[in-house]
């Protein structure tokens, strides 16, 4: 299990916690008090954590992936294969399931559960053919009426020159002109990282959520760090000015809401977040099945369309910082 610096004393005091629980060793009430002085520990380190300490959050290993929630979100899945144009990309994922008695239609990123299935699935970033593929799921969605909901989690799409030489461009913004006139419901949910131009593929939804230590960005803060400074030094820093965490994203109007998190964050407690998605999952959907088509499609224009606007004209100059004199982060 990997173990963050800033968990390192909650990961000690859940191990001593589990130690007592398993053995029985410990009288019940010395366990409820572990109990809540871990509580209170866990509350008062993510009370102060930073953004970047959010994105380390993010990109955890042991974070829940896409399969793993259609395995304990959802009943029924059943994944589909193919582009029907060059080939498959296990970076993406999908197929039809069911979200208690309502039939969907599940998309996500899908990173590896391990060092070899990382390998396989390209650390989850995905190529056009799986860009293409999750468009194909769209339209059979699309064709038999049922809700799309798109589970995100990459940290950008394949950059590699073969995927350029495929499309990489023409089917991600393939996907965007598809998702903006689908004519179903479509509800999408941040689960780790969502980066840059292969995030919105699968996120033009018509509510979009994230969980509380997940990302959305234009581009990582490595990246962000080494476009803007030069210097990938300064990703802690552009952590920060990328805005990236669920709670600068609802003050831009970005994301529609934030989905809790177990305490400690989803991959402490992997069944407990499926739960809480669950919930959220089930009560968006209906919402959103409730709206009708015509109206819905309005609405999700709209929001689109209506993006950023008000932030700029509260702040006109947002976005204009840079470098300065000696390349590093103008902070005045």
């Amino acid at each position: 299990m990997t173990i963050l610096e800033f968990e390192l004393g909650l990961s000690q005091l859940r191990a001593e916690l589990d130690e007592l629980q398993r053995d029985g060793n410990g009288s019940p009430g010395r366990i409820e008090r572990l109990k809540q002085r871990l509580k209170n520990e866990t509350d008062a380190v993510f009370a102060e954590l930073t953004d970047w300490d959010r994105v380390q959050l993010a990109r955890h290993p042991d974070r829940p992936h896409t399969l793993d929630y259609a395995n304990w979100c959802f009943s029924g899945f059943i994944e589909l294969h193919g582009d029907r144009n060059f080939g498959d990309d296990p970076a993406i994922v999908g197929g039809p399931a069911r979200l208690g008695e309502q039939s969907v239609m599940l998309i996500g990123h899908q990173k590896g559960s391990d060092a070899r299935d990382n390998l396989a699935r390209n650390f989850g970033m995905a190529s056009p053919e799986g860009f293409r593929k999750a468009r194909r799921l769209m339209l059979l969605a699309e064709k038999f009426a049922l809700p799309v909901i798109t589970l995100l989690d990459i940290p950008g799409a394949s950059p590699v020159l073969e995927a350029e030489e495929r499309g990489q461009a023409w089917a991600i913004a393939d996907n965007l002109l598809t998702m903006a006139g689908l004519r179903t419901p479509i509800l999408t949910i941040v689960i780790g990282e969502g980066g840059s131009g292969g995030a919105l593929a699968l996120g033009m939804g018509d509510r979009v959520l994230m969980q509380e230590n997940t990302i959305y960005s234009v581009a990582s803060p490595e990246g962000a760090a080494s476009i803007v400074w030069r210097d990938y030094k300064y990703a802690e820093t552009a952590a920060e000015a990328l805005k990236l965490t669920p709670r600068h994203l609802i003050e831009l109007g970005v994301i529609d809401g934030i989905v809790a998190e177990p305490p400690g964050g989803a991959h402490t407690d992997g069944q407990e977040a499926a739960r809480l998605l669950r919930e959220t999952l089930t009560a968006q959907l209906d919402e959103l099945t409730a709206i009708p088509t015509a109206s819905l499609l309005e609405a999700r224009h709209a929001k689109y369309r209506a993006m950023g606007v008000e932030h700029l004209r509260r702040d006109p100059t947002a976005g204009k910082s840079g470098p300065d004199e000696d390349g590093g982060p103008n902070r005045g």
